[in-house]
């Protein structure tokens, strides 16, 4: 029985009473997310000391530096989003502000990004977005449980401002040709030369340490001093810095979360001007996105006009000195796909999916079938792969179809024929009304995952002294992919986007805090471009449970009605306040339109109605 209270002056409450013996998937959500937050209490116990330091030799550098440090914790906030322990939340700040003075104590004296510490400011000094992004994808996710924080709001707002020229001491952006100025660029303004080998490497330190970058440093022991030669040859090529480059489109999650965070119209504007100036470059290069913009704000004027150049370009394809051969390191969607699909959220527009499209349809274009196998090009430029001076073409074709980025593309559009290019397998095979017991299995496999996490954490008999930045990421415990995809609706890819993008998330009114509530288990069983399936349920047959569903993980998108129980009840915004009586439970099928509202990082209780704000 599904009845309904409110009126059109508040969100809608929906009380649902019909009896619904516990699913298997909703026990298992309930214990997954008990148990990865046992699991970080475990981690932070072994390895994280009084004062929040990370157990381990602190170093500068980005093979195994303070980005690695702190992406250790990547999940821990997006865990306690989801409903996690309150105990992830606090671990992880402890974690977070620990890491700060930890690595504020660093020096280097080959290298002058440490000199003083690796962070200033609390912002890493100068660095590029691939690892500058990777060492904040726990932050960026903070602002879902914490976002009225005082102490992050101000943060953010300056990490954000220095992409603004709010700091004069880093003047990083050009406002006039719509560039960051250089690929190595932070608190310490942009870098105007060429990197050198020691900003990349960082000093070598005294000892002997696992060094998990490289396949010959796993499971032994390897001397730095002797060993130092090759990590410096692993960057021989990596020293072009001058100029904007495509992974510097992950600089807009800071601008997109200072304005979720303040609704401040500032933030909006910079982060839609600055992907804009990106959208008109593909548009003057095929469609391609171009890994690097001179200092005039045009495609390869650094290179000759060779828009595919740069360090981590179409055509960065190097000889590894460290690995002793040939590597092709093009990281094209790293900051591509974050930075339009933030415009996206800040405007609804598809516009910017159909750049992603194109791009995609681009290397599509280009594809070859052998022996039964797909591959497509993953590089472009010069057609041996290395050193060769023959006209720029497509090459180094591999088997590799970028699903997750095509996926994405598809949840972001909810186009048919996206949906053609996606394996219907998997997560998306169980949205599509095939594998009916995906859920169970993919919940079993994380379970798994924290199991074998925990048992290594147990049998890990290394010392702080032989630890390095890095080598704590393999051993981080908690699981939350499939939490995301059954409970939100949203997706990641191989987590290299640092917001969530979903259809649903989840509040707890009686605790004021973020997440599912105790006992309640989330389904999303389909998704449709105007519409959603979702099945909630209370597994607790002694007490009841309030649960305040949004439409999408920042409220951007609107509920128009749900129907529940054979009713269907208008909503008319964002939120909807569901009492799941003892024992019970439903499903609820929404008429959604997406994208409808600005994103926020405001709870359901400090914002109140949000219909007003809409586009």
């Amino acid at each position: 029985m599904v009845l309904v209270a409110g009126g059109r002056a508040a969100a809608q409450t929906v009380v649902v009473s019909t009896p619904m013996p516990p699913p298997a998937w909703a026990l298992m959500e309930r214990e997954l997310l008990r148990h990865n937050s046992l699991a970080c209490e475990r981690f932070a116990a072994k390895y994280l000391d009084e004062r929040g330091y990370l157990l381990h030799t602190p170093r500068w550098g980005t093979l195994d530096g303070p980005d690695d440090a702190i992406e250790t914790f990547y999940n821990w906030t997006l865990l306690h989003a989801l409903g996690g322990s309150d105990s992830v939340l606090q671990l992880y700040k402890k974690a977070q502000e620990g890491h700060w003075k930890q690595y504020g104590e660093l020096r280097t004296r080959l290298t002058g990004l440490a000199a003083n510490g690796a962070y200033y400011k609390e912002f890493i000094t100068q660095s590029d977005w691939f690892h500058t992004g990777e060492g904040m994808r726990a932050f960026m996710f903070l602002g879902l449980s914490d976002p009225d924080n005082e102490l992050y709001r101000e943060r953010m707002k300056r990490f954000a401002g220095l992409y603004m020229n709010e700091d004069p001491e880093a003047p990083n952006y050009d406002p006039v040709n719509k560039i960051i100025r250089s690929f190595w660029n932070g608190s310490k303004g942009p870098m105007m030369r060429k990197a050198t080998l020691y900003d990349w490497v960082g000093d070598p330190v005294p000892g002997s340490f696992h060094l998990l970058h490289n396949p010959a440093g796993r499971g032994k022991l390897l001397d730095m001093k002797t060993y130092y030669p090759k990590m410096l040859a692993h960057c021989t090529e990596y020293l072009d810095s001058v100029g904007d480059g495509f992974l510097n489109l992950a600089a807009t999650n800071l601008a997109l979360n200072a304005f979720m965070l303040t609704n401040d119209e500032k933030y909006r504007k910079w982060a839609v001007e600055y992907v804009d100036a990106w959208k008109q470059r593909a548009e003057a290069c095929g469609g391609n996105v171009p890994s690097t913009i001179g200092l005039d704000g045009k495609p390869g004027s650094e290179y000759n006009g060779q828009w595919w150049k740069g360090t981590y370009g179409w055509n960065f394809t190097i000889f590894d000195g460290e690995l002793e051969q040939i590597a092709h390191r093009n990281y094209f969607t790293a900051g591509t796909w974050p930075g339009f699909s933030n415009a996206l959220l800040l405007t609804g527009d598809q516009a910017y999916v159909n750049v992603l499209r194109r791009q995609m349809d681009n290397l599509y274009a280009q594809k070859k079938v052998v022996n039964g196998r797909t591959l497509l090009p993953q590089n472009y430029g010069d057609p041996r792969g290395y050193k060769h001076n023959g006209p720029p073409s497509w090459y180094n074709y591999t088997p590799n179809l970028h699903i997750d980025r095509l996926t994405e593309i598809y949840l972001w559009s909810m186009d048919p024929k996206d949906l053609e290019r996606v394996p219907k397998s998997g997560w998306i095979g169980f949205l599509e009304g095939s594998e009916a017991g995906y859920p169970e299995k993919a919940l079993a496999a994380d379970f798994q995952r924290v199991r074998r996490q925990m048992a290594q954490i147990r049998g890990d008999a290394t010392s702080a002294d032989t630890r390095l930045a890095d080598y704590l990421l393999d051993l981080n415990p908690p699981a939350t992919n499939a939490l995301v995809n059954l409970t939100l609706g949203g997706y990641f890819a191989g987590g290299r986007i640092w917001t969530l993008h979903s259809r649903f998330r989840y509040f707890n009114p009686e605790e004021r805090r973020a997440g599912l509530p105790e006992d309640v288990g989330a389904l999303v069983e389909r998704l449709g471009p105007d519409s959603a399936t979702l099945t909630l349920v209370n597994v607790n047959p002694v007490e009841p449970r309030t649960v305040v569903v949004q439409a999408g993980g920042y409220g951007e998108h609107q509920f128009d009605s749900v129907t529940a129980g054979g009713r269907t009840t208008p909503v008319g915004g964002p939120l909807l306040t569901v009492r799941l009586e003892p024992g019970a439970g439903s499903q609820m099928v929404f008429k959604m339109t997406r994208y409808r509202n600005p994103p926020t990082l405001a709870h359901p209780w400090e914002r109140g109605w949000f219909g007003r704000n809409q586009r």
